[in-house]
């Protein structure tokens, strides 16, 4: 199979459908990944079929679920190479993005990649969730945050639940062995702000991976004194 089928059918696989127009700025972002990539520290994976299941399709399973609606505001926390965030944005360009990370180099790499592929509504922010999180004009802010294997999930939860409103959700991807991270992240949840909703597992498309979703639903105000300063929540994690 050619890099088209493979987001082609792999979609289909996740229950979503991608258009020529959607598919060609996928392929634009692979070349743009791929050479970037020799000068600055992006991904792993540079093979292109592997790009196209385990960062395009993989970001992708965020949208099997109903939880990322058209409009709703969406912030990537620790993107990196622009994963879950910009797949998901190439599919609904009807939601509002925010691109956070805290190396510069990868955020002019997602600008490029923004121009290159004309999409138009998103803010980039070079910095750490811990300060972010602490701003008034991005905490509680967000419809859902998203993040993808950025740290264990106790803390990704104080990274990402300050940024999202009440009535909002967090989604998390993981890889296949959760358990002893979600048993963790229980008290980090409560704390928080959050109630667990669901976690879903997901088999990629043309692989034999498997990964998990977690859903994470903010009920209550996150407390003043989270997130901790910069560094803490890695040191000193919720448990």
């Amino acid at each position: 199979m050619n890099n088209e089928e493979i987001l082609r059918e792999g979609s289909k696989k996740l229950g979503i459908s991608l258009n020529e127009e959607q598919i060609n700025k996928f392929l634009t972002y692979k070349d743009l990944l791929i050479e970037w990539n020799k000068n600055v520290n992006l991904t792993a994976i540079t093979e292109d079929q592997e790009v196209m299941i385990k960062h395009f399709l993989d970001s992708l399973s965020c949208m099997s679920l109903p939880y990322i609606k058209k409009g709703d505001t969406i912030i990537d926390v620790g993107t990196g190479a622009g994963f879950p965030g910009i797949p998901i944005y190439i599919y609904d360009t009807d939601i509002k993005l925010t691109l956070l990370d805290s190396l510069n180099k990868r955020i002019k790499f997602l600008q490029e990649v923004c121009l290159k592929t004309d999409l138009k509504n998103v803010s980039f922010e070079h910095g750490r969730a811990e300060d972010y999180g602490q701003n008034k004009n991005f905490r509680e802010k967000y419809d859902v945050a998203v993040a993808r294997a950025v740290a264990q999930l106790n803390i990704l939860c104080e990274y990402c639940l300050p940024f999202v409103r009440v009535g909002g959700y967090f989604i998390c991807q993981k890889g296949p062995n959760i358990d002893e991270e979600m048993e963790n992240a229980k008290k980090s949840i409560q704390i928080l702000g959050g109630k667990f909703i669901e976690r879903k597992d997901i088999s990629l498309p043309f692989s034999d991976l498997h990964h998990n979703i977690v859903v994470i639903q903010k009920i209550k105000e996150t407390p003043t004194k989270y997130p901790r300063k910069a560094g803490t929540p890695t040191k000193k994690p919720l448990i």
